[in-house]
């Protein structure tokens, strides 16, 4: 069950690139740091959405998707678990995407928002994650390697629904993308190996 978690074997030179220590030391803190994402989602939300019909787990958050494309919040990129369909560069690339575009979306909206130390401590884990997928990026990538495209965003705020809206829905889509970042990197971390040895023992 665990080898299923950590997904197919890797090709040859990302599986030697991973099994590298200053890879994995780089992967633990950027474990981490995904966690303390997701761990403070949830009161950052409480702080500065304040409407009772936006709830970060409601089933509802599907249907906010057209006010979501009117107020200009793109979707996150595709992140799978690294394989030999999904390359360590691809994997690499689109969490660094990701995390600028969520830092942009965040960054559009604090300066509106009543109460905004909780996001901009949220904007500080999710830059400091991003410093360390782009060390792991600097070790994988080859000379020829297409460096992520802008992910600088223009937000349509006309009020304060607007914004409230935009920072549930930036939230509810952080969430998801993290709880793939932290999959994503768990398949790469070496260190489970020893663990899910003991635990099937």
């Amino acid at each position: 069950m665990a080898s299923a978690a950590r997904g197919a074997p890797l090709p040859e030179r990302s599986g030697a690139l991973v099994e590298d220590p200053q890879f994995q030391e780089i992967l633990q803190r950027s474990r981490s740091l995904t966690q303390k994402i997701l761990l403070s989602i949830a009161d950052t939300h409480k702080s500065c959405v304040h409407s009772q019909t936006l709830q970060l787990t409601s089933s509802e958050n599907t249907k906010l998707a057209t006010l979501a494309s009117t107020i200009g919040i793109p979707p996150a990129p595709l992140l799978r678990a690294v394989s030999e369909n999904f390359t360590l560069e691809s994997g690499l690339r689109a969490m660094h995407y990701g995390l600028q575009l969520h830092h942009g979306l965040l960054s559009s909206i604090s300066p509106r928002l009543k109460v905004k130390e909780k996001v901009v401590a949220l904007m500080a884990d999710i830059r400091d994650l991003k410093v360390q997928v782009v060390k792991m990026e600097k070790m994988s990538q080859t000379s020829d390697a297409v460096p992520p495209t802008s992910a600088s965003v223009e937000l349509r705020l006309p009020g304060d629904y607007e914004v409230q809206v935009a920072a549930h829905l930036t939230l509810v889509q952080l969430q998801t993308f993290s709880q793939d970042v932290a999959r994503c990197l768990r398949s790469l971390d070496r260190s489970n190996d020893e663990d899910d040895d003991e635990n099937e023992s």
